[in-house]
């Protein structure tokens, strides 16, 4: 009998923390099993779990004084992610295994009592956490091999049973490896919705497109049937593709929200969140008991968080989005500590004039107060933080002219791509990578534009018609307009046209 060690892996929101799980078997005395280092309960569970997968493993537990310490020991653990590598110290405290593979290797999966590794949450952020730490090896749940092996830098193995794992370690058998995330005939992602199919609403088309260019928040306006919802749903399409490091911090969130399948690929595509309006507080930001999970805002990291018929979601719910749009990251605090999940998402939001939504405004049969008292829902510190607003307007006819048919994505995510080029070769040495990411005091002390330029914008925070945040935001969408016009920088026009997508009259 002898002090041995394995390794785990501690989720805190996408951050992981490398757990070394020491285990002091010592003979004689009342058999017990102490789990130090602070568990939750599902954790002070695992007790249990481990000592039927062992037993129906086809292993003896030790009848002995069995201490199990994980450290850092003040910091809270939750989860049943250990149960494997709780397995394996107390087999390598007893001197049931050899410990020479257990060092270099991290291990993940929850144990079923008859000794199958179940899958768990969070494998990307937990690898990335072990490659950080030094790890040269992880065995992983088979069921999360594909998802595992996105990240690079460890080798990985699968394994089904614990069974297989006590013969790895005894150089009895071999685990599955991990297979290459870029092998054919992994399902992809089925084709964006084109923009094509949008007949009319050249204005919108226009505010969806620099919405798409510059990375700004957008919010569009009108009766029921203008396409606002198929406008947002291909909005997407025009994105440019994540860079890698992007791709990896969206899949982690996704990772530790359980929603990457078993055929896994590293999220490429910016993704679309597209929650109900009935969704609950803690769905929408991240919440849940113990430490929370990622929220609807969290899995449009780098993409799409789309809000349609905005004005019924309630003031509680938009409102605590606000720190979101600024900062790019929700932090959630419970008892068991605060958790940092990233939220830098583009926000697009839909809505109806007013309660009756008539097809034609002259139907509307609101009052005036009415109107107001409904738009109202969305406040005005909310409205501040949304760069483009556009008004729908019923289409008259069905027939378009023959020789200005709808600009299909295609053509529309080329100029996309040409602007994103452009702000990026721009902004890149100072680290942001579109226009809308930009500090305001960054663009008028390092890049300010002449006085004639400016010029409205000085009119706007005089009167009082413009914030010194609009002001901001009106710069960023001038330059997003100059990048897509291939103008060096932005000139009275672009500014003027950023100014009028603010006119709350228009929405």
């Amino acid at each position: 009998m002898a002090l041995h060690t394995t390794w785990a892996v501690a989720l805190f929101g996408v951050d992981g923390v490398l757990v070394e799980i020491e285990s002091d078997v010592r003979s004689g005395g009342i058999p017990s099993v102490q789990l130090l280092g602070l568990p939750d309960a599902a954790l002070q569970e695992s007790k249990n779990r481990v000592r039927a997968a062992i037993r129906n493993s086809g292993e003896h537990w030790p009848q002995s004084c069995v201490t199990l310490a994980l450290s850092p020991a003040a910091m809270p653990k939750t989860g049943t992610s250990f149960d494997t590598a709780l397995a394996m110290a107390v087999l390598a405290g007893a001197e049931r295994v050899p410990a020479g593979r257990l060092d270099g290797t991290v291990f993940f999966g929850e144990l079923a009592l008859d000794g199958r590794i179940r899958p768990v949450r969070g494998l990307v952020p937990g690898l990335l956490a072990a490659v950080a730490g030094g790890m040269r090896r992880a065995v992983v749940p088979l069921e999360g091999l594909r998802e595992a092996g996105l990240v690079e830098r460890i080798e990985i193995l699968g394994a089904e049973t614990l069974r297989e794992v006590i013969d790895w370690t005894r150089g009895a058998g071999e685990l599955w490896s991990g297979p290459d995330p870029a092998d054919e005939g992994v399902p992809r992602s089925s084709p964006a919705p084109d923009l094509v199919d949008v007949l009319g609403q050249p204005e919108a088309r226009w505010a969806l497109e620099i919405a798409a260019a510059g990375g700004h928040h957008l919010l569009m306006v009108g009766p029921p049937g203008t396409g606002k919802t198929m406008l947002a749903g291909r909005l997407p399409g025009l994105l440019p593709e994540l860079s890698a490091p992007r791709a990896l911090e969206t899949t982690a969130v996704h990772s530790v929200a359980g929603e990457l399948s078993e055929n896994a690929t590293l999220l490429r595509t910016p993704p679309f969140v597209a929650p109900h309006h009935s969704i609950s507080l803690p769905g929408l930001i991240g919440g849940g008991t113990g430490l929370a999970r990622p929220g609807a805002v969290s899995r449009a990291h780098h993409g799409v968080l789309f809000l349609d018929e905005a004005c019924e979601w309630g003031t509680k719910r938009l409102e605590s989005m606000r720190t979101a749009l600024e900062e790019g990251e929700i932090r959630l605090s419970r008892s068991e500590g605060t958790l940092r999940y990233p939220a830098r998402f583009q926000l697009v939001m839909a809505t109806n004039p007013c309660p009756c939504a008539p097809a034609r405004d002259i139907d509307c049969q609101c009052t005036p107060h009415a109107r107001r008292k409904y738009f109202s829902r969305l406040s005005g510190p909310l409205l501040d933080r949304v760069d483009l607003w556009v008004r729908m307007r019923p289409m008259s006819t069905m027939e378009l002219p023959d020789d200005e048919p709808p600009e299909p994505s295609a053509t529309v995510r080329e100029r996309v791509s040409r602007a994103h080029r452009t702000a990026l070769l721009r902004w890149e040495k100072h680290g942001w990578r579109s226009n809308s990411e930009v500090p305001g005091p960054v663009l008028r002390r390092e890049f300010p534009l002449p006085d004639s330029a400016t010029r409205l914008l000085d009119k706007g925070l005089d009167t009082g018609a413009l914030t010194a945040r609009g002001a901001d935001r009106c710069l960023r969408v001038a330059w997003t307009l100059s990048d897509l016009d291939g103008a060096e920088r932005p000139d009275v026009d672009h500014v003027a046209a950023a100014l009028r997508f603010r006119d709350r009259s228009t929405a």
